[in-house]
């Protein structure tokens, strides 16, 4: 079957009428060959809601618009053109394009689920040599809200982990790496610290994650660490045991309370307050402002929003801001935020006090590791000696597999994990695609990453 495909932005021009001619010409190309498909991608190009905001009805996107109408509800009864379009933004489209005898059926596309990432990543991984140690389901029940592009990236960021030491095949190492670069941000190593600073940034990150392990429906906290990443300078970081959907009134609660944990630290035991907890406090408040505005989590309020309208402007649908809420309530609801905060500030203060012996132990550990993981996080919050380390060059010290002599002994050696610096130029891992790096967006996985940021 015939498939035509087009970007919606290849029917916006400068000159007027050329987009409603090109769509005249697509569907006419269409019937000619029918029955067939046509994919238009990016269809918010010229499908924006007509008559909204400050512009006219005669410019050169509604008359393309128009005429996608028109073509669409003037096929005869045994027309076989489907027409398929793909948007991420569906607020934005005009309401005749979802009409019936139009774009009628909608199919959602989500993030996929822990079972659906573990598929993906199987279909990336062939690209690459991976070593025995690797399991797909754990690196994908420690990656969600991640996208298909995102592990694509994720597995080719391990590539380059792995050329970068020598190695023949990729490791959970090197999975582990590509993962904490690409949800907390590069390393950067070469920021100079004064000492007063990185005990500052131990003291702040151990008050999140002895919070966070102590507090109820908690997230486990799998890494803390004090080497600058990103635009931070330290981060704690907690991964779901599944995914969420849908948050009750406890779980938020507890992720305000774990955002105070870092400032209620350097009270106590640094005796000052530094600029690093802004935007724990900007995310606390915005948590216990929804709370009560939006989710009707409050009892005094009850179960009704107080947050419509209140956005920005925006041309594309309304100009005006309207405001249904009086003045005495906007002061409850002050008040109501106010109390929620004090609340869970005063209870991390006191988990933060009763547990100095635990906070003192942690923060030891992350100046003398600079980072530690679930294991000695585990140890530590159990009174014991936190273990050491592991490292990749812990791994790489493995003893080699050694195959029984044989007239095959060259085919077994190059299909063993072993590892040698001395590796051949062309046995080295190549990433699978450098294209596929994409930057990363620091808004982007930051579910439970509660940093201390630099400014």
């Amino acid at each position: 079957m015939p498939f035509f495909t087009i970007s919606g932005s290849d029917f916006v021009e400068m000159f007027v009428g050329v987009g409603a001619a090109r769509v005249r010409d697509m569907f006419e190309t269409a019937k000619k060959n029918e029955p067939c498909i046509i994919f238009i991608d990016e269809i918010d190009a010229v499908g924006r809601q007509r008559g909204a905001g400050l512009g006219g009805g005669n410019d050169e996107r509604e008359q393309t618009l128009n005429q996608m109408l028109v073509e669409m509800d003037g096929f005869d009864s045994g027309a076989n053109v489907i027409v398929i379009a793909a948007t991420n933004r569906p607020d934005v489209l005009d309401p005749a394009l979802l009409r019936p005898g139009r774009f009628d059926r909608q199919v959602v596309v989500p993030l996929p689920d822990i079972r659906g990432r573990d598929q993906i990543l199987n279909v990336h991984m062939r690209k690459i040599p991976v070593g025995k140690d690797v399991d797909s389901m754990v690196i994908a029940r420690g990656t969600p809200g991640f996208s298909g592009a995102d592990l694509a990236n994720l597995v080719n960021e391990a590539a380059l982990f792995a050329a970068r030491r020598n190695g023949r095949v990729v490791k959970m190492c090197d999975f582990e790496n590509a993962k904490d670069k690409i949800m907390m941000g590069a390393e950067r190593r070469a920021m100079v610290m004064s000492e007063d600073e990185r005990r500052n940034t131990a003291y702040h990150e151990s008050g999140h994650a002895v919070v966070a392990r102590l507090m109820p429906k908690s997230d486990p906290v799998h890494k803390v660490t004090i080497v600058p990443r990103g635009r931070a300078l330290g981060l704690t970081m907690q991964l779901p045991k599944e995914d969420r959907y849908a948050y009750d009134r406890q779980y938020l609660l507890t992720r305000i309370a774990i955002l105070f944990g870092g400032r209620i630290a350097e009270e106590v035991f640094m005796n000052q307050m530094t600029t690093g907890a802004s935007n724990d406090f900007e995310r606390a408040t915005q948590m216990a402002r929804d709370m009560v505005m939006r989710y009707g989590m409050s009892d005094k309020l009850g179960p009704m929003v107080y947050a419509e309208n209140e956005g920005e402007v925006f041309l594309g649908r309304s100009v005006t801001k309207t405001t249904n809420i009086s003045e005495k309530t906007m002061q409850e609801v002050d008040a109501e935020v106010r109390r929620i905060i004090d609340e869970q500030y005063a209870i991390a203060r006191r988990l933060i006090e009763d547990n100095r012996d635990k906070m003192e132990m942690m923060a030891k550990a992350l100046l003398d590791w600079e980072t530690i993981d679930a294991d000695q996080i585990d140890d530590i919050m159990e009174g014991r000696e936190p273990r050491p380390p592991k490292t990749s060059k812990d791994t790489d010290r493995q003893p080699e597999v050694r195959q029984e002599a044989s007239q095959d002994a060259g085919k077994a050696a190059e299909e063993t994990e072993s590892e040698s610096t001395e590796a051949p130029e062309d046995a080295v891992v190549k990433p699978a695609s450098e294209e596929s790096r994409k930057p990363q967006d620091e808004s982007q996985h930051e579910q439970g990453a509660h940093d201390r940021r630099s400014e």
